[in-house]
């Protein structure tokens, strides 16, 4: 018997019940996707997420009760396991840094095309960051204006062998747990790791370390 591969596991939060209805028809006709809850505000995602802990969390930016990034937040805070998606009619880049500042790992806007949607859940699931392309060179300008800054710290020197593994590896968007598994210590181990490359150099949500990974040129490859 062929091993079934687990489907991607989405919360979809806005407060429109007809887009709900249609993203939800969407995704569930997708082989390797299931919509397993639903939200209508702000409260009730970061509810429904703490309840049935999906993979994706596809969150509106304007929903009463909780708008905004504070949901975003909440949900990092709390399920740091779920890869939040902004899912906006919102193209303002202020908007796209605020959410990525707030540790989501993609930002799409209402009008994309469903293929560029269901894309960007695969891409946010494995762990990488997807950005609406209509606001992708926003975020390339801001990498690079990144780079472009401090160029004293340079990671090899300031983390030792394992820090930058399991940086590296975080950056990616592997669990404490299977980063455990893959490198062969205890998920307490992980989490001291994490601690001390956050302290040392100065990342406090995982957007910071993505986009810090992404200027030191640690993802490239596989």
């Amino acid at each position: 018997m062929p091993v079934q591969t687990p489907k991607i596991k989405v919360l979809i939060a806005d407060d429109h019940a007809i887009l709900r209805s249609g993203l939800k028809m969407l995704i569930n006709a997708q082989a390797d996707m299931e919509v397993v809850s639903e939200a209508s505000n702000g409260a009730q995602a970061i509810q429904a997420v703490s309840q049935t802990k999906p993979d994706v969390a596809l969150i509106d930016l304007t929903m009463p009760r909780g708008g905004g990034v504070s949901p975003l937040r909440e949900v990092v805070r709390n399920c740091p396991e779920t890869r939040i998606l902004v899912l906006t009619m919102h193209d303002d880049p202020a908007y796209l840094r605020s959410v990525l500042a707030a540790g989501a790992f993609g930002y799409v806007l209402k009008r994309s095309m469903d293929a560029e949607l269901l894309a960007a859940i695969r891409a946010v699931q494995r762990g990488g960051t997807f950005v609406d392309p209509s606001l992708a060179n926003v975020f390339v300008r801001d990498v690079l204006a990144k780079k472009g800054e401090d160029k004293t710290v340079r990671p090899k020197s300031v983390l030792s062998d394992r820090e930058l593994q399991v940086l590296q590896l975080v950056a990616r968007g592997y669990s404490n747990q299977e980063i455990a598994e893959q490198i062969a210590v205890s998920v307490k181990t992980v989490e001291t790791y994490r601690s001390r490359f956050r302290d040392k150099l100065g990342l406090r949500t995982r957007s910071d370390v993505v986009r810090f990974a992404l200027e030191m040129g640690l993802l490239t490859g596989n």
